[in-house]
C-alpha cells in the first residue's frame, strides 16, 4: 500500500481520482442490456483497456491455472461433479443473448477444480471453475448450482472485472503524478492488475447486487427455479457462521439486505421460470 502522506490526502480532496479519469479517457457504457430484473447502471471503461486484451490475458491466465491443476492431479477429478457443471452451465450460456448478443460466441470454458475451498469464478470472456469445495460442502441442488454459476458468468458479461481494472490505472495515473512529490513510484500491468480483480479484491456491493439479479433471471430462462438463490445463500450464510469463513464469502459479501433483494428478483422473473420449465 502506498503511504496516505499529507501531500496525497490534500491532492485527492482536488479531486485528483476525476483528474485520472479524465487522462485515461474513461467513457460511460452499458455492457448489458437491463433485462427485465432492471440491470441499467452505466459504467465507467478506459480506453487503455479494451475488452479484447483483456479476454485474451484472461484466457492466457486461465490455461496457466488450469495446466497447474492438471499438473496437481486437481483438474476435473470428479467426473460425475464435471459432468453436472457443465450441463447446468450450458443451459445458463443459452441464456446470455438476453443480456449480451455478443457473448454467445465467447470461448466459453468450464472446470471443477479438486479443492476444499467453497468457491467459484468466471474471468473475462467466459473462462470458469467451480471448486469441489462448493458442492461438496453446500450440497447445492442443480437450481442453486445454477444460482452460483449464472451469478459468476453475471459478473463477466457486465465486465466487473474491466471496471476495476479501469479504476486501477485510473488511481496509477494519479499516483504517478504524486510520485514526483514524494518519490514513490508507480506502475501498472494488465495481468497483475486482473489477478488482484479476479483473486485478490472483493467486488463491491454494487456489482454483487447486479450480479445476483443477472444471474437470477439466466436461472429462471434456463429453467431453474430462481428462488434457489435465497436458499443457496442462506447454507452459505450458515457455513460461514462457523469458525472458518468459506473463501466465497471473503470475496463475497453478504449484506443484510441480500435475501431481500434476492427474492425480489425472484419474483420479477417467476413467469420466465414457469414458461421455460412449464410449471405453473
Amino acid at each position: 500500500m502506498y503511504k496516505k502522506t499529507a501531500v496525497f490526502r490534500y491532492l485527492a480532496s482536488l479531486g485528483l481520482a476525476c483528474s485520472a479519469i479524465v487522462l485515461v479517457g474513461c467513457a460511460a457504457v452499458q455492457t448489458t442490456g437491463s433485462g427485465s430484473v432492471g440491470v441499467e447502471r452505466k459504467q465507467y471503461m478506459s480506453g487503455l483497456v479494451s475488452e479484447s486484451a483483456l479476454e485474451q490475458e484472461s484466457a492466457q491466465q486461465y490455461t496457466t491455472l488450469m495446466g497447474q491443476a492438471r499438473a496437481q492431479g486437481a483438474l476435473d477429478v470428479n467426473a460425475a461433479q464435471t459432468q453436472r457443471v457443465k450441463a447446468i452451465t450450458q443451459k445458463l450460456i443459452r441464456q446470455v443473448s438476453v443480456f449480451r448478443p455478443d457473448a454467445v460466441n465467447w470461448k466459453w470454458e468450464t472446470h471443477v477444480l479438486d479443492s476444499d475451498e467453497v468457491n467459484a469464478w468466471c474471468m473475462p470472456g467466459g473462462k470458469m471453475a467451480v471448486y469441489s469445495g462448493l458442492i461438496n460442502k453446500i450440497k447445492p441442488s442443480d437450481a442453486e448450482l445454477a444460482a452460483v454459476i449464472g451469478h459468476e458468468m453475471a459478473h463477466a458479461l457486465r465486465e466487473h472485472s474491466r471496471e476495476q481494472v479501469s479504476q486501477q490505472m485510473a488511481t496509477n495515473i494519479g499516483l504517478s503524478v504524486l510520485s514526483a512529490v514524494t518519490g514513490v513510484g508507480a506502475t501498472a500491468d494488465l495481468g497483475g492488475a486482473l489477478s488482484k480483480v479476479m483473486f485478490t479484491l472483493p467486488n463491491s456491493r454494487t456489482h454483487e447486487a447486479e450480479a445476483d439479479r443477472i444471474g437470477v433471471e439466466l436461472a429462471a430462462r434456463a429453467g431453474y427455479d430462481p428462488r434457489a438463490a435465497v436458499t443457496l445463500w442462506q447454507k452459505m450464510g450458515a457455513l460461514g457462521s462457523g469458525s472458518a469463513q468459506p473463501e466465497f464469502l471473503s470475496t463475497h459479501p453478504s449484506p443484510a439486505s441480500r435475501s431481500a433483494d434476492l427474492t425480489q428478483a425472484a419474483a420479477k422473473v417467476m413467469p420466465l421460470y414457469q414458461q421455460a420449465s412449464g410449471k405453473k
